[in-house]
């Protein structure tokens, strides 16, 4: 589902490039630690990688019971897990102004495109380069981005981390991806009448 997540907005990043006349196959997932090594991604695009997935803790407590009042049956399912991603974006252009200029037009597409829903992306976005299994695929989902600002130290550690020379990057952070597996785990009877018998002695 992650991957699904990312390959949406990879194909409305790409899609976006395009019309500016960037070419095509301008944008990658992929590990930026990987460029220049054996089968690493390509110099010249912009790679989207994942640095950090955390939990959103603003929304643990949801319910896991899904109601059915057609059959009167209650299923229950473990409730699902929303998170937030640290997105790295960056260009890998041999030449320096050619990443700047990528990673200013990156940029502005997130600024004005900071939302994705199934509604806010066009049709073949969802189904390009998606997962082959459907359980690996998204239906419902909103993910919402914004630009983070690392300090000095905290850019310094990250491409440590990475183990890679520092290429012109932009870091997101992208609320909230919901993982699902859609599957019961069990189901029950709903509660359709209580009846009180008083007994007196």
């Amino acid at each position: 589902m992650i991957s699904h997540a990312l390959r949406i907005v990879a194909n409305e990043l790409e899609q976006h490039l395009t019309g500016l006349g960037a070419g095509t196959g301008q944008v990658e997932l992929a590990n930026v630690g990987e460029v220049g090594s054996t089968g690493g991604p390509k110099r010249g695009t912009i790679l989207l990688s994942v640095v950090n997935v955390t939990p959103e803790r603003t929304l643990r407590n949801v319910s896991g019971n899904v109601r059915d009042d057609s059959t009167l049956r209650v299923s229950h399912q473990n409730p699902p897990v929303f998170l937030n991603l640290t997105v790295l974006v960056t260009a890998t252009h041999t030449d320096y102004g050619d990443a700047l200029l990528a990673l200013s037009r990156a940029i502005a597409f997130f600024q004005y495109h900071d939302v994705f829903t199934p509604e806010t992306v066009a049709p073949a976005s969802l189904t390009a380069g998606a997962p082959i299994n459907p359980a690996d695929r998204l239906a419902e989902f909103k993910l919402i981005f914004s630009l983070a600002s690392p300090s000095i130290e905290e850019v310094n550690h990250l491409w440590g981390t990475l183990g890679a020379k520092q290429f012109p990057f932009a870091l997101y952070s992208v609320r909230m991806l919901e993982m699902r597996f859609a599957a019961a785990s069990g189901e029950s009877g709903l509660v359709t009448e209580v009846i009180s018998t008083l007994v007196g002695r």
